[in-house]
């Protein structure tokens, strides 16, 4: 029978190791400065135990196959996350692929997925500098191997560089980052054969409709052009739920979709053995995860110079999806 995967994306709203952490680097200790004084580990803890709780929820109850998520400082806090979901959901046995960047804050992208549904082949696994004159984070590129399907599924967690200093004047950065994730979508085709399903998920600190996305990564609203065009495109699956007064992250008071999911065409056609379900993508919120007040934005846990909220768990909101695996 056909195997159902539930696949999920969050920002974790700098899940960083405590304050004196001696796993971090001199450099990164130097960037951060006094931002993490105050964060001890009962806080650490604490903010793992109400993203856990999140994650748990994921899935009808069962969480997640696949998720991806950013904005994590090292494998320490993953293992601890790991740890903890062990703990709440013991179906579960999840494995981590992270991807340990230069980025300046010292902040990664990881995927956490469950080892008995996928294999990770340390050969597999790719991380694709994004090339700018700051340090950034990387491509993260795994070409998993679903079980027991034994069919190659190549998956893309983004976290592209921030609006920090304007999004006009850091547009550029980010369309270096959706080029390479073009040209790097194009060498999964070739080395892997010309029909082999691409996911690209992430935080693209874009919207949907901005040019990183649609000329850089070449990501459209069409399902039709990604199905016909010669070059590999990618359809962007965020675009149905564009209309709605709603978003992963709130600026301003103003809803932003950057948190998005995109599938090239051999998630798309009828005979696709790994096919995305576009109809079941959704922006989760869950019970307390919207902040009090007139806007229903996510609600964070904070830290880092911003007030706690023990009640608090990310500044953006999970998105997730369904995707079938044929016979």
């Amino acid at each position: 029978m056909p195997v159902t995967r539930y696949v999920a994306w969050w920002n974790l709203e700098n899940l960083f190791d405590e304050e004196n952490s001696p796993l971090r680097t001199e450099k990164v200790r130097r960037t951060l400065g006094d931002s993490l004084k105050g964060w001890t580990p009962v806080l650490r803890d604490l903010k793992i135990k109400q993203l856990a709780t999140v994650i748990a929820q994921m899935n009808d109850g069962v969480g997640p196959d696949l998720l991806g998520v950013c904005e994590v400082e090292n494998r320490h806090v993953l293992d601890l996350l790991v740890a903890q979901l062990a703990v709440l959901l013991p179906g579960r046995v999840y494995a981590i692929v992270h991807a340990d960047t230069d980025d300046a804050r010292g902040i990664d992208v990881a995927f956490l997925y469950d080892a008995r549904q996928f294999e990770a082949p340390e050969d597999e696994v790719f991380f694709h500098v994004v090339m700018r004159r700051n340090a950034t984070r990387e491509i993260v590129q795994v070409n998993f191997r679903t079980r027991p399907g034994d069919r190659t599924w190549s998956v893309f967690g983004n976290h592209w560089p921030s609006r920090s200093g304007g999004a006009a004047e850091s547009a550029g950065f980010r369309d270096i980052a959706g080029e390479t994730l073009a040209y790097f979508h194009q060498r999964a085709l070739e080395v892997h054969g010309p029909a082999t399903p691409v996911l690209a998920m992430g935080d693209f600190n874009d919207e949907p409709f901005d040019p990183s996305l649609v000329i850089h990564a070449l990501s459209t609203r069409q399902r039709q052009r990604v199905l016909l065009a010669d070059t590999p495109r990618l359809w962007n699956l965020m675009w149905p739920i564009m209309g709605i007064a709603d978003g992963s992250f709130y600026y301003d008071n103003q809803p932003n979709m950057l948190d998005q999911f995109l599938v090239n065409k051999f998630m798309v056609v009828e005979q696709a053995v790994i096919r995305a379900e576009p109809a079941t993508v959704a922006i989760l919120r869950f019970p307390g995860t919207v902040a009090p007040g007139d806007y229903p934005k996510p609600r964070p846990f904070g830290g880092m110079g911003q007030p706690v909220d023990p009640q608090g768990f990310s500044d953006h909101f999970p998105i997730a999806m369904r995707v079938i695996e044929a016979d």
